[in-house]
């Protein structure tokens, strides 16, 4: 118990924590529209409500009054049954759940072991598909995005805002969350994804290049830039992807829970899997010869199919 109260705590602030650096950012810019014109500071204001509103605060609602698909290891075999039971009806309610998958979780109903298996099915078949294609996609914002921009600030309120939607359209997409204390890890992997990607502005990638590269790189301005900006963005569209897939695991753990290390070890390994795909889609936009260069260690995948499976 004390340990769940303090990853509660720890999630508490780094949402305050966030929440300043959010404020203090709307206060430094809305005093320099000051002088321009008072209302444009106001007007400045308000927008940033609505964003506040729309990006953070209402996400987060529906994130923490969503239903949590979890069994505890102490309770008898009807308790269980029952928890088992409202799961397949909060499943059965999804839209994007295949007349198959309800046939199966219908029949199955009132057999305790038959359902916990249907449950598992629907989890790790159709809606783990869906999971992935929200995944990608706000993987491949996220990586545009931080690509694009060229502000550390901009990159770092990109990042908080796409990984907060997209852990609320998985848990939309699943009818569950995951527990209070996985929710405050999860927000410790955004605020730290969210430095990194402010961080990345500093990196100079041509520094980390074999030498001749890297000094003929530095010599094109606009290639020494383009390629910074490529690897910022692949390095923040991963990590994207890692808290998606790992906000995937804790959805469906059913008592057997992963260490935090082989958590993140497949949370690698998948999302090494989806950067193909991720920075094929995202840098269409990009000069063909830099992506060839920066998308390299992603065209190979370098785990076996068998690694991936859960």
């Amino acid at each position: 118990m004390k340990r769940k109260t303090f990853w509660i705590l720890i999630g508490i602030g780094i949402f305050i924590l966030l929440l300043f650096i959010f404020l203090s950012n709307v206060l430094s810019i809305g005093e320099r529209l000051r002088g321009i014109h008072l209302y444009i500071e106001y007007a400045f204001y308000a927008l940033a409500v609505l964003i506040l509103w729309l990006l953070i605060l209402n996400p987060i609602s529906v994130i923490l009054f969503a239903p949590t698909f979890s069994i505890d290891a102490m309770a008898d075999d009807s308790q269980s049954f029952r928890v088992y039971k409202q799961a397949a009806k909060t499943l059965l309610k999804l839209e994007h759940i295949s007349p198959q998958d309800k046939t199966l979780l219908e029949t199955h109903m009132k057999d305790q072991t038959g359902l916990k298996l249907a449950i598992k099915t629907v989890f790790d078949g159709t809606i783990k598909t869906e999971i992935e294609k929200v995944i990608v996609s706000h993987s491949k914002t996220v990586l545009t995005t931080t690509a694009i921009s060229q502000n550390g600030n901009l990159d770092m309120f990109a990042v908080i805002f796409t990984n907060i939607k997209m852990i609320k359209e998985i848990v939309k997409l699943t009818g569950f969350r995951p527990s209070y204390t996985n929710l405050a890890k999860l927000s410790m992997n955004v605020a730290v994804t969210a430095m990194v990607a402010e961080g990345l502005e500093d990196v100079n990638v041509n520094e980390i290049m074999p030498s001749k590269i890297g000094e003929t790189l530095n010599d094109i301005p606009f290639v020494r830039t383009a390629t910074n900006s490529v690897f910022q963005g692949i390095s923040n569209g991963m990590l994207t992807a890692r808290i998606g897939i790992v906000t995937r695991k804790y959805l469906f753990q059913d008592n057997k829970l992963l260490s935090k290390r082989e958590i993140r070890i497949q949370a690698y390994k998948e999302s090494f899997r989806l950067m193909p795909k991720i920075v094929g889609e995202g840098l269409v936009g990009f000069p063909k010869g830099i992506i060839s260069v920066m998308s390299r260690p992603f065209r190979k995948k370098p785990f076996s199919k068998k690694d991936d499976e859960l």
